[in-house]
């Protein structure tokens, strides 16, 4: 009886253990708070809140998905606090926010989305209990982290298929949608062009479909070939490179483009730089020059 028993139990703990690897959450989220600029206050309010939002972004599931432990999507969430009231629990801070995927054949990771929010400000106190409902948006902390996080997943499901981010994406306008009735800046059309309404308007538009269709030629078709033909990987990411002028040529005015640029300047140069022919730097320069000019010094280290 005993020895069938254990075997029972034995098989029942390993499907437990084979079914929690196939459903983690999504993220492996890290956050950091910067809070050197507030002076005269207790520091345990910022470690509670750091560990308060990992919790919140690890431990939540956001989608139907299932991923694997190491399939889970790398991320920074770096927080800088300009302002702090412990009275009024109000925190005004900036928003660093980081992903990246590991690049398949070779030992590094690459940033797949980088964005600064200069208005990520929120009331929190100490040790509150934090949550997020997609239909009743009425904090505004959880739902800036919330609208980040699906364009952290939109941008990964972009990035493994034509397009296959869609989904998320569109939660993400959603959210936008329900937090209109949020007093902080941020949510509103015509704030200005890189706040969030702005972002995730300009990522379903359709002039800039282009710049995702970049997304699945620049990391299948040429990052992850590098590491077995790497004439093949960077022909890939020419072409990537060739959707992307397409999407700014489609809507000059939308950063996007330029955004994209300025998280992937050093890794262009180094795939271009000491690599292929005069005639294809000489194009690339001239596209990255022309959707951020302000880089040309870096742009021409291609050429040596």
């Amino acid at each position: 009886m005993y020895p069938r028993f254990l075997q029972i139990m034995c098989c029942i703990v390993a499907m437990l253990i084979y079914t929690a690897t196939l459903s983690a959450q999504e993220l492996d989220a890290r956050v950091t708070i910067n809070h050197q600029q507030v002076q005269g206050t207790s520091t345990s309010v910022f470690e509670t809140l750091k560990t308060t939002l990992e919790q919140f972004l690890n431990e939540r599931q956001w989608t139907n998905m299932q991923f694997k432990k190491n399939e889970r999507i790398g991320c920074n969430f770096a927080i800088t606090v300009k302002k702090y009231s412990p009275s009024e629990n109000s925190f005004q801070c900036t928003l660093n926010v980081q992903s990246n995927r590991p690049v398949y054949g070779a030992t590094y990771t690459t940033t797949t989305f980088a964005f600064n929010d200069v208005n990520f400000n929120f009331n929190y106190q100490e040790y509150d209990q934090i949550d997020f409902r997609p239909d009743v948006i009425d904090n505004n902390l959880t739902a800036a982290l919330a609208y980040y996080v699906y364009l952290i997943i939109g941008t990964d499901m972009d990035a493994m298929s034509p397009l296959g981010g869609t989904e998320y994406l569109q939660t993400a306008q959603n959210i936008v949608t329900n937090a209109q009735g949020l007093s902080e800046k941020g949510w509103k059309a015509f704030e200005n062009n890189k706040n969030r309404h702005a972002i995730i308007t300009d990522l379903l538009d359709g002039s800039m479909q282009p710049l995702r269709e970049m997304q699945y030629t620049y990391y299948r078709q040429g990052l992850d070939v590098m590491s077995e033909n790497a004439e093949r990987g960077r022909a890939g990411i020419t072409k990537a490179l060739g959707l992307l002028k397409k999407a700014y040529e489609n809507k000059s005015l939308c950063p996007l483009p330029q955004i994209f640029t300025e998280f992937k300047r050093d890794e262009l140069i180094n795939i271009y730089k000491g690599h292929g022919t005069a005639n294809e730097k000489d194009e690339i320069i001239g596209t990255l020059g022309r959707i951020n000019p302000s880089q040309n010094s870096y742009w021409r280290e291609m050429k040596m």
